[in-house]
């Protein structure tokens, strides 16, 4: 190995030793153009990545993946996440093994066929299942990583985005342009992330002592997460926060056709930063999740279990960037 340490490369980048330890596992709290840098610099002087080196001598792993599929469509959300987790599996010299949950087999409790089977190193549980399949799956002595949701009473790590946060931002941002009558789109009760959502906009109308009429919490999905038209309140808000950017499209397109024009009449914004509907107008103001990073962290999560690291369980939560678009103006416009 050379002699070419983490704080000589940190010197010529301009940063700490901290900050190209991050670099060069890549963690989080680095932006990626200095990331590139300091790849850049480490190559230039001919660092040898001790991490690489281990990462090279670890045993290629089975990683199931487990998806509810009603989550999981050709242009979903998770559909985009599964190729991520794929790509980046795949590139750590891991094996991906993927199955379908069905709603029968959550109901009636049947194990996976890739627990039944003992194929899986670990498994990462893409989106969140019912409560009771979720803790049967996670009594397995497999390892288990819950990606874009948590559970309090789980044995397991969790990988999340900053939906609390993003959802205060967003409204918050709403707020200053002027409306005080902001709703919610998305049924509070059906995933940990929507529950998340929720709280990160109550927080904003409280800090701002603002009232939430309850006819503007408005469902937008049953407990089976079955989706139907929004039931709106004759009164609009000037201004929706929706759970995410696909529901946010479904209520434009309600709103236009009622006559609503948007975001002239009622701004909306959504969350995730991804939509399959192309570009439709008016372009989304939303809440842009590092799904890269959030699945990076499910991958190093599941390196970690499976080369017997014994620490508590926890809960990773990924930071992501408020975009505001053409969905949304200042009140009175």
């Amino acid at each position: 190995m050379s002699g070419v340490t983490m704080r000589d490369i940190g010197k010529k980048a301009g940063v700490s030793a901290v900050t190209v330890s991050k670099a060069l596992a890549g963690k989080t709290g680095v932006s990626e153009e200095m990331r590139q840098k300091i790849i850049r610099i480490a190559d230039e002087m001919g660092y040898v990545n001790p991490l690489t080196v281990q990462a090279a001598e670890r045993r290629a792993l089975d990683v199931g993946i487990l998806v509810p599929e009603h989550f999981f469509g050709k242009d979903s959300y998770y559909a985009m996440f599964y190729k991520q987790l794929v790509r980046a599996l795949t590139e750590a010299g891991h094996f991906v093994l993927m199955e379908m949950v069905s709603r029968e087999a959550e109901e009636t409790l049947s194990l996976p066929n890739l627990l039944r089977s003992d194929h899986a190193d670990a498994i990462i549980l893409l989106g969140e299942p019912k409560k009771q399949y979720l803790r049967m799956v996670t009594a397995s002595t497999v390892p288990i990583i819950y990606l874009d949701f948590y559970d309090e009473k789980a044995s397991a790590d969790a990988v999340v985005g900053d939906n609390s946060y993003g959802c205060y931002r967003l409204t918050s941002h709403l707020i200053r342009n002027g409306h005080t009558d902001i709703g919610f789109l998305g049924n509070i009760h059906a995933t940990s992330s929507i529950m998340d959502r929720y709280l990160g906009y109550y927080k904003a109308m409280l800090s701002h002592r603002l009232d939430i009429r309850p006819e503007c919490i408005v469902s937008d999905r049953d407990d089976e997460n079955e989706l139907a038209r929004f039931d709106l309140p004759e009164k609009l808000p000037s201004a929706f926060v929706c759970n995410c950017d696909v529901m946010a499209r479904r209520l434009i397109r309600q709103l236009k056709e009622m006559g609503i024009r948007v975001p002239e009449d009622v701004s909306v914004v959504g969350f995730d930063d991804y939509s399959n509907e192309g570009d439709e107008s008016p372009a989304l103001s939303t809440f842009r999740m590092d799904s890269e990073a959030m699945v990076r962290t499910a991958v190093r999560l599941v390196d970690e279990r499976c080369s017997g690291v014994q620490k508590p369980f926890g809960r990773v939560v990924v930071g992501g960037t408020p975009i505001y678009r053409e969905s949304e103006i200042p009140k009175g416009i």
